[in-house]
């Protein structure tokens, strides 16, 4: 059986505790914090009532929280849906609605901008608010909760733990054509396409990887997951 995404972050979390996962910025974050991150947020999202296969929708830009995220709703058992972040909010609720998402994660400047549209995503029913300062809006139908709050949640065990062959990320195209289509990605496939970049990269694990692609196209995806 293939690893699961998630269990590359746990098994260096065990190899090397304490080597630097990620950086963005001035901020960094270790192999053991990010994995303990990604626990309790995977069972924040289970608390929240996440089954096996449902998306989670990721809007944000690149920062440390929308790693935690993607990671977290593959170890949840659940489905990632990373949204282009310079998308207008039309462009977002079409996403949304059309892959069924039932979690949202997002900024606060973002979900100012979405409020109008989402009460057309029938299926959507948590908004949670990575950088929430003040008091949250309060938006008909939905609960809106902070980061924080996700992280509070208590735990609560998968009753169907994900296979290698479920679906991990549904990436959608551009949409030049026409509307944008949703590229449904299982763990195998992801894992192959990490196998195949890694093959022609001479680096050890010291070396850092500068993924200057974005995350929600297949290729920066992939290479951030090396």
């Amino acid at each position: 059986m293939t690893d699961l995404i998630h269990d590359l972050i746990f098994k260096a979390a065990d190899l090397a505790p304490d080597a630097e996962a990620l950086l963005y910025q001035d901020q960094t974050m270790s192999y053991s914090l990010l994995a303990g991150e990604i626990e309790t947020k995977a069972d924040g999202l289970r608390a929240l009532g996440l089954s096996r296969g449902e998306r989670v929708a990721v809007y944000l830009e690149k920062r440390l929280e929308t790693v935690v995220a993607l990671f977290s709703a593959s170890a949840a058992s659940g489905v990632f849906v990373p949204v282009n972040p310079v998308l207008k909010p039309e462009q977002v609720a079409y996403i949304l609605t059309d892959c069924n998402v039932r979690v949202l994660v997002t900024s606060l400047e973002r979900l100012k901008l979405l409020q109008t549209v989402l009460l057309s995503c029938h299926d959507l029913h948590t908004l949670v608010v990575v950088d929430a300062q003040d008091e949250l809006p309060a938006i008909a139908g939905l609960l809106v909760m902070s980061w924080e709050a996700l992280h509070a949640a208590s735990r609560i065990s998968a009753a169907l733990p994900a296979i290698d062959s479920d679906m991990a990320a549904i990436l959608y195209t551009s949409g030049s054509t026409g509307k944008p289509k949703g590229v449904v990605l299982s763990h195998q496939n992801i894992q192959v396409n990490r196998y195949q970049l890694a093959s022609r990269i001479d680096f050890g694990p010291t070396d850092k990887i500068f993924n200057a692609l974005p995350i929600f196209h297949s290729f920066g995806l992939t290479g951030g997951t090396l």
